[in-house]
């Protein structure tokens, strides 16, 4: 072995840092059973997890050190709301990732949520294992949403734009590609960003890259935001 290679092959590897999960859940078997799958996942720490809205906020505001990567959080405590879990963490950790994990699916929840700062929303009829694949597409850039709560907002927005003057062409800042419309569209019918990069026949890395350009022109920030605003702007009319 040459003394290059011999340099080189006594420096440290240096593991990735782990994406950091924390829970607030409280339903006692559902959150040791997301736990236990977290801890169990390649690449993935589990901080802590709350049972209550106070106790989740005594968290945040404690400055937890590390923050949390990926917070999920159960909207129905039983001492309030987790909006306002999920407005504070937003306005404490602006770099995590925020995705509800409920049994509320009504456009309601969904839309306030998203309006505290959700990134995610999806409803409890996942097992651990697909929760924890969840988080990762969340960490990777995508915004993963229930495909029923995605039809939902879908088809509110439509009823919305069809009731809306239309926006003429001109005020359209950046008009969509082809295929970023493409993508827009199979996001609205709920595909994950795995099942769009299959239907394109692209990598995923790729359609997170469409995403970005997609929330630039539409000039938002999340999923069911570029859903909203790519119905008004007439981006979902098939060709």
């Amino acid at each position: 072995m040459s003394p290059v290679t011999d340099r080189y092959a006594a420096l440290p590897i240096t593991p990735p840092k782990p994406v950091c999960v924390a829970m607030v859940e409280d339903d006692c078997a559902c959150r040791l059973a997301v736990m236990q799958a977290v801890q169990g996942a390649q690449g993935m720490q589990m901080l802590w997890a709350a049972a209550s809205r106070q106790e989740a906020l005594t968290k945040i505001q404690g400055g937890s050190d590390p923050s949390p990567d990926v917070l999920l959080v159960d909207l129905g405590l039983p001492d309030g709301s987790g909006l306002d879990v999920i407005a504070t963490a937003r306005a404490s950790w602006p770099d995590c990732a925020v995705m509800v994990s409920t049994i509320f699916g009504d456009e309601t929840h969904v839309l306030r949520a998203i309006e505290a700062g959700a990134m995610g929303y999806l409803l409890k009829d996942l097992s651990a294992e697909e929760l924890v694949s969840e988080i990762r597409s969340l960490h990777a850039g995508g915004s993963p949403i229930n495909p029923m709560v995605a039809r939902k907002l879908l088809l509110r927005q439509a009823a919305q734009a069809a009731r809306s003057p239309q926006v003429p062409a001109q005020e359209t800042a950046v008009p969509p590609s082809a295929r970023e419309a493409e993508v827009l569209r199979l996001v609205a019918r709920g595909y994950t960003v795995d099942e769009v990069a299959g239907a394109l026949g692209v990598s995923p890395h790729t359609v997170q890259t469409f995403v970005r350009r997609i929330y630039t022109k539409l000039q938002v920030n999340s999923r069911a935001g570029a859903v909203r605003e790519g119905a008004r702007q007439g981006w979902l009319r098939e060709e």
